[in-house]
Parts: structure tokens; sequence; C-alpha cells
């Protein structure tokens, strides 16, 4: 069952909780800006994300506030000086980029209130965050304003002139290593998380690979009651069905003769108990196997 909502007969700041709470994990654009006058600013927004690379465009959203309708001193900055410095959050400075975020009165140094360390950029005038792995110097192309209301989007379409990647969190081949950087993501409410050790997983892209799909399965693995949407989907990437031979040595194997062969067994409960088997090759990486096992009956 679904409870369904109307935008137009909802209230600004309901919908605004529940795109949070569900449009999640959400990177962070920790915004470095600087007023006509030179001062500075640094404020964390988490409508945000990257849209291309040629040319390599970032896109974040200074929303106008809710409650007064106002604007923020980033939106306000980037129409005097139209350059931003984009800055990754990682696990170990994201309690004082939420420091950052307290709406200080215009004009006060977040630097020097979130502790952080600027430093000079090389092609536009906002400050580098010296803490951060990552730093995106980015002229402003456009700004697209969804409305003039509360709550309303502000698009900063930014373009990438000048990044800066701190050698610590590279490989060997020159790329960030995901495990190092240790960025955070915002979600709903006070919560965040963090992309870092058993929470990073891996999923193989398919691309251009001629996947077989779900809709090849045989039916008995489709329905099944022990399987996850996810494991079909693992199945479902292989490139090819499994051979007969493939499917002889996997009906050899003792297990599987062991539940295959019963007599008590019900072809039920035989099914299930393979689709245990299945799943345990699964999470061993052992898919080809597991495929062949799931073509027997």
């Amino acid at each position: 069952m679904y409870k369904t909502i109307d935008p137009s007969k909802t209230a600004h700041s309901e919908l605004h909780k529940l795109m949070l709470g569900a449009i999640a994990p959400r990177p962070i654009a920790f915004a470095s800006t600087i007023d006509a006058e030179g001062r500075p600013n640094l404020s964390p927004f988490s409508f945000f994300n990257a849209f291309g690379v040629n040319p390599s465009t970032i896109i974040f959203s200074p929303s106008r506030r809710g409650r007064d309708n106002t604007t923020k001193d980033t939106f306000d900055n980037i129409k005097q000086v139209p350059e931003v410095v984009i800055n990754a959050v990682t696990y170990d400075m994201v309690e004082q980029v939420s420091l950052a975020s307290t709406e200080f009165p215009k004009g006060v140094n977040e630097f020097e209130k979130s502790g952080f360390t600027a430093l000079a950029s090389e092609k536009v005038r906002p400050f580098r965050v010296s803490e951060s792995p990552v730093q995106w110097e980015c002229m402003v192309r456009q700004v697209i304003e969804t409305g003039n209301g509360g709550g309303a989007a502000n698009l900063v379409i930014c373009e990438v002139l000048l990044v800066h990647i701190n050698e610590e969190i590279l490989n060997s081949e020159g790329l960030i290593d995901t495990s190092r950087i240790d960025l955070v993501g915002r979600m709903g409410g006070d919560y965040y998380v963090r992309a870092h050790g058993s929470s990073l997983f891996t999923v193989e892209k398919p691309l251009m690979k001629p996947a077989i799909g779900i809709d090849a399965l045989p039916v008995h693995l489709r329905n099944s009651p022990v399987l996850t949407g996810n494991e079909l989907g693992r199945l479902g990437s292989s490139l090819r069905s499994p051979s007969d031979d493939e499917i002889k040595t996997a009906s050899l194997i003792p297990e599987i003769k062991e539940i295959t062969e019963n007599k008590v067994l019900t072809t039920e409960a035989k099914l299930e108990r393979l689709h245990s088997v299945i799943r345990d090759l699964l999470h061993q990486d052992r898919k080809e196997e597991a495929l062949a096992i799931g073509f027997l009956l």
C-alpha cells in the first residue's frame, strides 16, 4: 500500500522533508564564494551533482529559504562574482562543515568560524578549503531561478576550470581510491552516510555486454521466495545461459546431487534448497556455477 501525495496540496516544508528523506544519499558541495568587497563565504549544499565532462559541468542549488523567501549569501555572492570553488566533504571534516552551515550574519567569515584553512585559488577569486582532498575551481556559466517563492531552487551551473587533488587519496593508477577519500553524503534530518569500510560494495556495470536478463532465467528462479531482486539481477547480468556441459557438471556436485535425487522431498522443497545453494554461491562470487544450478530443473 502506498501513501500518495499531491505536491500542489502539500506544504512546502513537508515536501522538502520528503525529498531529503527519499532522494539520498546526496553528495555535498562545500561551496566557497566571495562578494564584490572581497569577503569570503563558505557553505554546504546537498542539492548537488556532476552532469557532464565536455565541458566539465557541476550544478548545485542554494535554494531560497522556505521560511521567509530570502536568498542565501552564496547565491548573492555568485550574482556579484560568478565564481565558486566546490570542495569535497570527508568524514574527518563533516562536523566543521555542519558548523559552517550556521546562518551567521552577512560578511562573517565561515573559514574562521568553522576552523578551516583558506588556500588561494589559481584561476578564480574564491578560496579553496585546504582540508578538503578535492577542490574544483569553477566559473559560473548560468544561474537558473526556478521560481521566486520560498523553497524555489536556484540552479548554479558551473564549469570546472581547475581541479586540485590530494595525492594521498590516489591509487597506483593515479585515480581516486574510493576507500581512501572517505566521503560523506546527506540523508534526511540530521543523518549522514559514510562511504567507507563495509558500507562500500561493488556492482559490475554491464554497459555494452550482452546480458541475458532476468526474463531469460527459468520461471522457478524468477518466482523464487528465496532469491532477492538483487540476486536475480546478478544472475541476469550473465553474458550467456549455461551450456549443457556446465549444467551436467553442476548436477554432479555432491550437495546438488543429494538434493535432486532425494525421493522424499517434494519438487517445491528441492527448489527451495537449490535456491539457497544458489544464493550462497552468489555471495561467494561464484555466479557461473550458481547459474548452472538454476537451469537444472
